[in-house]
């Protein structure tokens, strides 16, 4: 690739040149976003791919004015495909824009033209003061490269996505193979020269096969660092609910010696309620196979309703509650 020419100075001139911007006069009245934008390209790196037709006067008519109209590509498929995370849900004869040589020829002289009018203006700005009809011209035509940028970006998403299910990385989550896929596209759009008459996939496939090679790299290398697979159970404590389990047979223990002692002045019914319908007392302890009855088997058992056994229960669990409570508090 040809190399890239870059406007851009040592880290503390940008920093120095950032501290002396100033709009002054009608700037001023430029939106938020812009002013931000306008500092950004003042004070950051800002690069194209240079060609010899830059030069010539008649750039702008032959770029420009003589290139022909190039469709835009219908991108309201690919979003549906984010959202799923699955490479089985890439569609098929996806409505994309399939540029000819000439048509990438076209756009990349276009984007490259735009920023290459961009450093040229900065050139001419003057440290510190900077004016509306100095700041627009930069502002347009960084707009219209970003829109080059974004058209060529937009016509090769389908590259990305048919090179991520290519990739036999299973171990690699699929959306995170399409972000890296993405940057790269962005980078490779920045960096081809059309001037040497390849394809530009032929020189984004490349780039994103590589990004997709330092994704896979970057994760065996966590892996063996951390070899333990992610398991989200290992992020939550039980804490709480062994100190509740502890808790709950701490008063079962209690309810038995309450009810071993009779200290709660159960009568000979009320025991027996107690000890069928919760699995306590002296039969649960010595059979380990002692289930819970219901209020109906319960009744069967000592010849009452399951509504009077509902009843004795409730009558009981009060008397036990009123034991409790008076041993905690004294």
């Amino acid at each position: 690739m040809t190399p890239i020419l870059t406007h851009g100075r040592s880290p503390l001139a940008q920093i120095r040149r950032s501290q002396r911007i100033d709009l002054v006069g009608r700037a001023r009245q430029l939106s938020p976003r812009d002013q931000a934008r306008l500092k950004q390209i003042l004070t950051l790196k800002y690069d194209y791919v240079t060609n010899p037709t830059f030069s010539r006067r008649d750039a702008h008519r032959r770029i420009f004015d003589d290139a022909p109209a190039i469709k835009r590509p219908d991108t309201s498929w690919y979003h549906p495909v984010m959202e799923n995370f699955s490479a089985t849900t890439i569609p098929k004869n996806v409505g994309t824009v399939l540029l000819t040589a000439a048509e990438e020829r076209v756009l990349f002289l276009q984007f490259n033209y735009s920023r290459y009018m961009v450093c040229k203006l900065k050139e001419h700005l003057q440290v510190g003061q900077i004016k509306s009809e100095q700041a627009r011209p930069i502002l347009k035509w960084d707009r219209m490269a970003e829109a080059y940028r974004d058209q060529i970006a937009q016509t090769n998403l389908a590259l990305v996505l048919a090179m991520a299910k290519r990739t036999r990385m299973s171990e690699v989550d699929f959306s995170d193979l399409v972000s890296e896929g993405n940057m790269a596209l962005l980078r490779a759009v920045d960096k081809f020269d059309v001037a040497r008459g390849f394809k530009f996939s032929t020189y984004a496939c490349r780039a994103i096969l590589k990004a997709f090679s330092r994704t896979g790299v970057k994760l065996s290398k966590y892996r063996q660092l951390f070899p333990t697979d992610f398991d989200p159970k290992l992020e939550k404590s039980d804490y709480l609910d062994r100190k509740r389990e502890f808790h709950r047979d701490d008063c079962v223990d209690e309810i038995r010696r309450i009810l071993g002692d009779n200290r709660a002045d159960l009568t000979d019914i009320e025991q027996s309620v107690i000890e069928h319908r919760f699995s306590l007392g002296a039969s649960a302890t010595k059979h380990h196979d002692f289930q819970p009855m219901t209020l109906e088997q319960v009744g069967k058992i000592i010849g009452v309703t399951k509504e009077r056994v509902r009843q004795i229960q409730n009558k009981a669990l009060d008397k036990i509650r009123q034991s409790l409570e008076s041993e905690f508090l004294s």
